[in-house]
């Protein structure tokens, strides 16, 4: 029914449940002006949608359509996912199930 949406040029597309992100960047400085380096970066919760899968099925067979679209901000649980990286781009694939929430701005 829904055809799968890409914002970038990937040749990754999500099957089924599954969301293709990016996640954000983590702020390089702190409120007090000092400047991280990589290492010290916490892992960011928050990423971009990238690629959006077709949904899934229930028990009698409906489809059901994701919420997701792409271009949506998520909050995602912090070790979930699938990481790949692909011309040189960082990405992760996710069950729509380790989305928390989607940030509206």
């Amino acid at each position: 029914m829904t055809q799968t949406q890409t914002m970038k040029t990937t040749n990754l597309k999500p099957l089924g449940n599954r969301i293709l992100v990016q996640r954000l960047e983590a702020d390089e400085k702190l409120a007090g002006g000092i400047i991280l380096p990589d290492s010290a970066k916490k892992k960011q919760e928050q990423a971009k949608v990238i690629a959006v899968g077709t949904g899934k099925k229930d028990k009698q067979g409906n489809f059901i359509p994701l919420e997701f679209k792409v271009g949506d901000i998520i909050l995602m649980e912090k070790y979930s996912g699938q990481e790949v990286t692909l011309e040189d781009e960082e990405y992760i694939i996710l069950r729509s199930d380790d989305v928390i929430a989607i940030i509206e701005k």
